[in-house]
């Protein structure tokens, strides 16, 4: 017998970005809301294991390249070195202010915060088994999942009985490797390859499709190869893992490459082969919501069942916190508007504007629709491209790796996507974000100023293109 049941309004289940997101605005709608966080620590995925604790990291690993660079601009840099356990130790002092930050977001009273997992008994039932001991019922008019994901493993022989790194265990890890196997080629993988191989790691990274983040346009996945074979990574692509061993110290993979059996041995190991929805315990299919890649949610963020709405990592399959953030906000609104304490027809997501960065080294970023997505819609565009090596202020930067590229509807002009792979590509590809946001022609961001030398300017040239083409 549980020892207490509560009614809520709103009831969330998860306390990361889109869980936290989701009861602020619900709060801010007037709902009595309470969120449920059943993890050892609080803060959620981006705060503890994922952007923040990574992004720290590989600011140590692009500063310790750029000093290694020193007598490119005719500086002397002597006796330098990487000591893994105080990247470790700053990343663990900066993810505990970060983490704090959010606690206090939780528990400032707008909103109820239990610490439990939780686990349906019914549709309007949640049960949940108490941190502290003991188990407490809450009843919801809505409720948000937004319990993350977590990592998935593959079923590679030999894995279990191989002592290896995961991006969560990765980031945790203060050794530097003399050598490192990768297993992946998304933006975990090409992100943990970029740390390893400026610390001076020697890089393998092997990837199942023929090219790396496999979602994206060839000539971006091509250009951030090349880039960091220029760092020395080696890459295999197209490949089948067979197995894995492990001999002493020595780690070794064994993999089809075409034709061919080949082996590759290092000291370290790294998985980095994707993740799942984090929905295991919450007893979904005995209340009927659909999860089988991912957690199935609408538009308007709504599962198959309606007053039960998901936002962020567990719907998949763009793990981004602003689209987290969104949807869990969203969700709240829509929940208000079910319960009859909002007007109006219910919102819809929009992946218009959709967004992806990553960290890399270069920096990939990429918004709107891809040639890829253009060709499968038969869309009549534009594309028009522009090299760092080229240009400028990367040239100064001693930065060429690269180039940004264009992509606008052939009949109106307006910019229909972007992509950038090169110097700061994570902030450069907002200017194309606020383009589309307000729906501006490759002409109209040819006619804006651009300070000389900049590395915003870039997107000057293939806009001029667009733009002449149009005209």
């Amino acid at each position: 017998m549980s020892e207490q049941t509560d009614e809520y309004d709103f009831v969330v289940i998860g306390g990361g970005s889109a869980g936290y997101a989701g009861a602020a605005a619900a709060a801010a709608e007037g709902l009595r809301a309470v969120v449920i966080e059943g993890g050892d620590e609080v803060g959620g995925l981006c705060i503890l294991q994922g952007c923040m604790p990574s992004k720290t990291l590989l600011e140590s690993a692009h500063r310790f390249r750029s000093i290694r660079r020193a007598g490119e601009f005719g500086l002397r840099a002597e006796n330098i070195a990487a000591v893994g356990a105080e990247i470790i130790a700053r990343k663990e002092r900066l993810i505990a202010d970060f983490a704090e930050y959010r606690r206090g977001q939780l528990q400032d009273g707008r909103f109820d915060f239990i610490r439990g997992r939780a686990r349906f008994t019914d549709p309007h039932t949640v049960e949940i088994e108490l941190r502290e001991g003991g188990t407490r019922q809450v009843r919801g008019g809505a409720f948000l999942i937004a319990t993350g994901s977590r990592i998935e493993y593959a079923d590679i022989p030999g894995l279990g009985d191989v002592d290896f790194l995961d991006s969560d265990r990765a980031l945790d890890s203060p050794g530097i490797p003399e050598s490192i196997i990768i297993l992946g080629g998304g933006a975990i993988a090409l992100e943990f390859a970029s740390y390893y191989i400026a610390l001076g790691s020697r890089v393998t990274v092997i990837q199942r499709s023929a090219q790396v983040l496999s979602d994206m346009d060839n000539d971006v996945a091509v250009a951030v190869t090349e880039a960091l074979r220029e760092r020395g990574v080696v890459f295999h692509l197209g490949t089948s893992l067979t197995r894995v061993e492990q001999e002493g110290d020595v780690r070794r993979v064994h993999f089809e490459c075409g034709e061919k059996e080949c082996t590759v041995e290092a000291a370290a190991l790294l998985y980095a082969l994707g993740r799942r929805p984090n929905t295991d315990r919450l007893g979904l299919n005995e209340i009927g919501v659909t999860c089988e890649k991912y957690l199935e949610a609408n538009a308007s963020q709504q599962t198959g069942v309606p007053h039960i709405f998901a936002a962020g990592d567990v719907t998949g399959p763009l793990e981004i916190v602003h689209l987290a953030v969104s949807q869990g906000e969203a969700a709240a609104r829509n929940a208000a508007r079910l319960l009859g304490k909002r007007r109006g027809e219910m919102e819809k997501t929009s992946y218009r504007l959709k967004l992806m960065v990553v960290f890399s080294d270069p920096e990939v970023a990429t918004v709107g629709l891809s040639e890829n997505e253009l060709r499968e819609q038969e869309r009549k565009y534009r594309v028009a491209t522009y090299p760092f090596a080229d240009h400028g202020k990367s040239m100064v930067m001693g930065e060429t790796d690269g180039f940004v590229k264009l992509m606008a509807d052939t009949a109106t002009g307006e910019i229909l996507g972007g992509a950038v792979v090169g110097p700061h590509g994570s902030d450069l590809i907002h200017e194309i974000v606020v383009a589309m946001h307000f729906r501006a022609t490759a002409a109209d961001l040819a006619r804006l100023p651009h300070y000389h030398p900049t590395l915003s300017e870039i997107w000057t040239y293939p806009a001029e293109e667009l733009a002449t083409a149009g005209s």
